[in-house]
């Protein structure tokens, strides 16, 4: 089986990490694999390396990368002369951007065919992966009506499944969006290596030390891309309110790097929290600075799964984040309302959009409840643990590509390939 994996660039993220793993993991099991992706732009961070330690070397195209532009023409046409090269028998496509290009081209390579002319196009199948979606918090009202038109066209003549990552984040894109039809969408999860946070407990005070943290004080990180949709400026709001409440044994710990850095760090002065709030920049080691912290942190406007949630939990961390997108399937069923401001659920805190005073309420609920901490961490972990490894990735997208193609699927170096409750029919 050929399969042709494309994203539009491997910057800091979940996706570039779940595109790597499926093309490393899914070749040692016997399929053969083609990564392909475009460039990182300036003021993101690249993440290559994450393809080179697996031992992936992705086919690169300059002409692609995140926006829109005259070049996407050149990307759909080299995309179309590697699939007449590689001939594909499925085309796999993860991003907005890679998914218009990259089904785009896989349209032309199954119907430019002098078959064509007698009802047989090339047999190649078109897959297609929401790790989120652009339907709100990224654009203005019109330029999301079109990126809606698109995605629905794009769904109903040139993709044969849809992939999702949560039951959540099915329902919106298929029930409140109406893309796709209910038959063509499987929910298959995020994986991760867990193995590389197996002795989190012994790395906690290594890496504290190194940031020079007292043992008591409450280091709160936060986790992404300094982009718009993360709205790390809440983050910041949160922070300032928890000073003025005189909350003085905390200190906000800001990992990852973009271009809105130079704006966040004038608000940090603005706000006088030069002295609790520390920019770590880009890290490569996650093993590390997880286990530091006592409470991992989002504010995301919207969110496909976010990763930095599902390692947080990995690391036994307890969460709080704003209830956007798949955080409500990680957070799992609501327990209590200890608030009007924010909610208690089996494996975390979340908070509306937007509301800085209710995050700074359940953030401080969370502070003041050590053993609320340590429950929370410990649900998370097991669930994360039973739900979310790499293994069983590779076992529901092995299964859904059988699906799709009416093949056996490939024999796996985890064993037998049971059938999977996500990447079959519905999800």
């Amino acid at each position: 089986m050929k399969i042709l994996r494309i994203i539009a660039r491997l910057n800091v993220g979940g996706p570039a990490r779940h595109v790597v793993w499926l093309t490393a993991g899914m070749k040692r099991d016997g399929y053969d694999t083609l990564l392909v992706a475009g460039v990182v732009p300036p003021g993101e961070d690249d993440m290559s390396y994450v393809a080179a330690q697996a031992g992936v070397t992705p086919l690169i195209i300059p002409e692609m990368s995140r926006e829109i532009s005259p070049r996407d023409a050149i990307t759909v046409w080299k995309l179309f002369r590697l699939m007449l090269r590689e001939k594909p028998d499925l085309v796999h496509t993860h991003t907005a951007k890679a998914g218009t290009v990259g089904r785009l081209a896989a349209m032309m390579y199954r119907w430019l065919t002098p078959a064509t002319l007698v009802g047989k196009p090339r047999r190649c199948r078109l897959v297609h992966t929401y790790h989120g979606h652009v339907f709100h918090g990224y654009y203005g009202p019109a330029r999301t009506r079109l990126f809606l038109m698109i995605e629905k066209l794009l769904a109903r003549l040139a993709t044969d499944r849809i992939i999702v990552i949560t039951g959540q984040q099915r329902d919106e894109i298929n029930q409140k969006f109406r893309v796709g039809r209910a038959d063509q969408l499987a929910v298959i999860p995020l994986g991760i290596d867990l193995d590389i946070y197996s002795h989190w407990k012994e790395r906690r005070e290594r890496y504290r030390q190194e940031l020079n943290v007292r043992a008591d004080e409450i280091l709160v990180g936060i986790v992404g891309r300094l982009t718009e949709i993360k709205n790390h400026k809440l983050f910041l709001q949160v922070a300032a309110l928890l000073k003025k409440n005189n909350r003085r044994n905390i200190r906000f710990l800001i990992i990852g790097d973009g271009h809105l850095r130079p704006e966040l760090e004038k608000q940090v002065d603005e706000l006088e929290l030069r002295e609790d709030v520390l920019f770590l920049g880009s890290r490569q080691d996650p093993e590390n600075f997880y286990p530091a912290l006592d409470v991992v942190a989002l504010t995301s406007l919207n969110e496909g799964t976010p990763l930095s949630l599902i390692e947080g939990m990995a690391n036994a961390q307890p969460v709080i984040a704003t209830a956007v997108g798949g955080v409500v399937d990680l957070l799992g069923a609501k327990v209590s309302a200890p608030s009007a401001r924010f909610t208690l659920h089996e494996r975390g805190l979340a908070v509306a959009s937007g509301d800085a005073d209710g995050f700074a309420k359940g953030l401080d609920y969370l502070i003041a409840n050590e053993s609320l901490r340590r429950e929370l961490g410990e649900r998370g972990h097991a669930f994360v643990s039973q739900n979310y490894a790499k293994e069983r990735l590779l076992v529901d997208m092995a299964a859904l590509y059988a699906d799709i193609l009416h093949v056996e699927p490939a024999a796996d170096t985890y064993g037998t390939l049971s059938p999977s409750p996500f990447g079959r029919g519905k999800g």
